[in-house]
């Protein structure tokens, strides 16, 4: 074959390849800024900065529409953000998915997923432990052992199948990332791909975002817990289609019925890394705390009838149902609840 043929070949295999692969369309929300709005968002953002509180972005939609947005410290509306533990709800709508394409049951046991990384001894406990106990942070866990499984190469998933499983899953809120990592590697093992090439067609092609950076684990799969990135605009596509109960466009992706039990309060809920009797030393009570409102399916409940994904460092999609309302956030700092604070106190008077 001539040079000239083989680069028209190469051509036309590259051009098949392109249109074989769906493409996200890049729609953007509709905006229709709201003057009282944006004026709260920049008196908020300003009253963060005021407390040494390093605040990104923050965008609000009501109606279907941006009626307020605003980027400082660096940030722009076409740079992706490191979304930490927002990632987990992402990763919720992932076994959403599955579970509306009858691949999966809430009712699945983690054990019978991977029958060739199990110990050698299983125990009741781990036994039992189901796929609605990963997503309701109630896998069994007397404490996160996230952070000692991740700083090994060894398969994570054979690491936390070995985890001692103290409590009966259902019955203990232990909020756990690699329990949510766990989540990731079902959905891999029952689909054969990677969670952000599943959502792909399913999720981010019809909210218009582009296929997004998810880190991995050393054995390919998606953190699940933590590690996408996603642009402001993007989160806040993802809490609107949480508003809408799962449609989007007049059409629905995730079902009404999940969306529901997703963003309900499903457990007791405490912060990650606590212990309950810790709650009261603190001074932690349901009226000033919004780590005490109850967890769903990697969704926490708030105050004010909200619900919310959240990740360190202060990154936020926040849902308000009786307001019609999303508001994203995006930040680096150390305080979530003096932010969470600072957004009733300035956001919901003009919502």
């Amino acid at each position: 074959m001539k040079a000239k043929q083989i680069l028209t070949t190469i051509g036309l295999l590259l051009v098949i390849a392109a249109v074989g692969q769906p493409q996200a369309t890049n729609h953007a929300l509709p905006r229709n800024h709201a003057k009282t709005v944006t004026s709260a968002v920049t008196a908020c953002m300003d009253a963060m900065e005021s407390a040494k509180l390093e605040v990104h972005s923050m965008m609000v939609v009501k109606g279907g529409s941006v009626v307020a947005e605003e980027w400082r410290n660096g940030a722009r509306p076409d740079v992706a953000h490191e979304l930490w533990s927002v990632s987990k709800t992402v990763t919720m709508a992932a076994v959403g998915f599955a579970v509306k394409e009858k691949r999966l049951k809430l009712t699945d046991r983690v054990v019978s997923f991977f029958p060739d990384k199990l110990p050698q001894n299983v125990s009741q406990n781990l036994s039992d432990m189901t796929v609605r106990d990963l997503l309701t942070m109630s896998c069994g866990h007397d404490t996160d052992p996230s952070m000692r499984i991740r700083e090994k190469e060894d398969d994570w998933v054979k690491q936390f199948l070995a985890e001692p499983v103290s409590h009966r899953p259902g019955t203990y809120f232990c909020y756990n990332s690699v329990g949510t990592y766990m989540l990731s590697a079902i959905v891999q093992q029952l689909t054969g791909q990677r969670i952000v090439d599943y959502l792909y067609p399913r999720l981010f092609q019809p909210l218009g975002i582009a296929l997004p950076q998810w880190q991995e684990s050393p054995q390919g799969i998606n953190t699940g817990g933590w590690g996408l990135f996603l642009k402001t605009e993007d989160m806040a596509k993802i809490g609107l289609l949480l508003l809408q109960q799962g449609k989007w466009n007049g059409k629905t992706l995730l079902k009404k019925k999940w969306v529901s039990m997703a963003s309900s309060a499903l457990v007791e809920s405490r912060p990650a890394g606590s212990r309950p009797e810790q709650i009261k030393e603190w001074g932690m009570t349901k009226e000033n705390s919004d780590w005490l409102q109850g967890y769903g399916f990697q969704l926490w409940q708030c105050r004010h009838n909200a619900y919310r994904a959240d990740g360190a460092y202060g990154q936020y999609i926040i849902v308000l149902p009786e307001r019609q309302a999303v508001i994203a956030v995006t930040a680096k700092l150390g305080n979530m609840q003096a932010e969470l604070n600072l957004i009733w106190e300035h956001l919901l008077p003009v919502l």
